[in-house]
């Protein structure tokens, strides 16, 4: 087992990407903390399927935009399991409309969540990574941080966000051994993407030049592998993982 032994904290875990990152994490050793907001029963269940293989699941309700929840639930995963070698990134919420017709709330909701979020929980595990000298973390961002997309001013400014975030935190805590990346999915399959209008699925499910959409675990797979030693000379960098969408 790859991460046998490690403590991981995966943010939206209930759901999703989240979810399937949190249970590859495991099936490779970690034992893992899920946050969520609002999908108890759906977390919990993530959970069960990460003590059913052997390892130990918790999960915490948090919001990711306070940077007291996310304080708090670090000290509560270090109290349970004695340390923390992994942060998975991944929380994020779409608010969206047009730049002319965009609220502040629905700016501020997506900035809070899909980037301050982030920012919560590094600045809450760097001190750990700083004493203990190891440490991985990864940043789920999306390829339309490298590219725009209309009617997603907000989304893709904090993705975008999430990759200055994440090679400044790499540069930041490369002394004390601890890498930090960035995954950039595009058209996963997730509730998120099925709750979309068909036409705008259809339109990026156009742009993939491998004709199909890509499954949670497609994603997880690149998490899991940039969590390992495999990935300890790789630090900094931003991975599309989109069967050629953003070509």
């Amino acid at each position: 087992m790859e991460l046998e032994g490690k403590v991981a904290i995966v943010t939206g875990a209930s759901l999703g990407i989240g979810s399937a990152c949190a249970l590859d994490l495991a099936k490779n050793g970690a034992n893992v903390a899920i946050n969520y907001r609002k999908h108890d029963a759906e977390a919990r269940a993530i959970c069960d399927q990460i003590n059913a293989m052997g390892r130990r699941g918790l999960a915490v309700r948090a919001d990711v935009a306070s940077f007291q929840d996310a304080q708090e639930m670090v000290a509560t995963v270090v109290k349970e399991f004695g340390r923390i070698d992994i942060l998975v990134n991944n929380a994020g919420v779409n608010r969206d409309a047009v730049i002319w017709k965009m609220t502040e709330q629905q700016w501020d909701e997506a900035l809070d969540i899909n980037l301050k979020g982030y920012f919560n929980y590094i600045r809450a595990v760097a001190p750990l990574f700083k004493e203990q000298g190891s440490g991985k973390i990864v940043n789920v961002t999306s390829i339309n941080g490298l590219r725009g997309k209309f009617g997603q001013a907000n989304y893709t400014a904090a993705k975008a966000g999430i990759i200055g975030l994440t090679k400044t935190v790499a540069r930041e805590l490369a002394k004390s051994n601890v890498n930090c990346n960035a995954v950039a999915p595009g058209l996963i399959e997730t509730d998120m993407v099925r709750q979309a209008p068909d036409d705008v699925r259809q339109k990026a499910l156009a742009e993939i030049v491998l004709g199909r959409m890509g499954q949670p675990e497609e994603v997880a797979w690149l998490v899991t592998f940039l969590c390992t030693e495999k990935a300890r000379h790789v630090t900094g960098e931003v991975i599309k993982v989109d069967g050629g969408q953003y070509i």
